[in-house]
């Protein structure tokens, strides 16, 4: 009998997992569906602690279980998964991973500064999924004025889906539905990044 397949989704900072949310909703359409979600909300959003979220992290892997293992990112929730993957045990690699508007260290509050723990080693971030890491992001994130696609993308050699005037891709924007960030986490693939825009629309 096939190990069952799990997911893990994991927020940002100041996130208190609202109703309406891309991953709220996504975590409630896969639930639905008949799949196993962890979506933890993580100590402290307001004023997080990277060693905290860190072991909430690993905990929330160990209960993953053996089957196929997908995690999915936003936010600050991106730079702990950077920073997890840069000293994570091998029994801690998942299948995917996807990465969704990291911000840049520019926006970082300075009691936030220990999550961007650059410069990430690249090799390290691609042992931490087994069949890849993919980011999405936009060209006019607020949070993120480097521009993720060069500052984390091309730097760490990922697959990048740019979605095109969409700010941080959160709540504010309309995400909100967004079914293909859904295709992406029971497909793995992420053809129209920009789906959720137009649902709202």
């Amino acid at each position: 009998m096939p190990h069952a397949r799990r997911f893990l989704v994991v927020h940002g900072w100041q996130n208190q997992r609202p109703q309406g949310h891309w991953q709220r909703w996504l975590t409630e359409t896969l639930r639905d569906a008949g799949e196993q979600v962890l979506y933890p909300q993580l100590p402290d959003p307001e004023m997080p602690s990277l060693a905290t979220w860190k072991r909430v992290l690993r905990d929330e892997l160990a209960m993953l279980g053996d089957g196929e293992r997908i995690v999915i990112c936003h936010s600050l929730g991106c730079l702990l998964w950077l920073a997890h993957a840069q000293d994570a045990r091998p029994e801690e690699a998942v299948d995917r991973v996807l990465l969704v508007c990291p911000p840049g260290p520019s926006t970082l509050p300075r009691e936030l500064e220990d999550f961007y723990a650059g410069p990430f080693e690249a090799a390290a971030i691609q042992r931490s999924a087994r069949h890849g890491v993919e980011l999405v992001c936009t060209d006019v994130d607020p949070w993120c004025p480097e521009g993720a696609a060069t500052l984390y993308g091309r730097v760490l050699d990922l697959p990048v889906h740019v979605v095109e005037g969409a700010g941080h891709l959160s709540l504010d924007e309309g995400y909100g539905p967004w079914p293909a960030v859904e295709r992406w986490a029971l497909e793995g693939v992420m053809a129209e990044p920009a789906a959720a825009a137009r649902a709202a629309a």
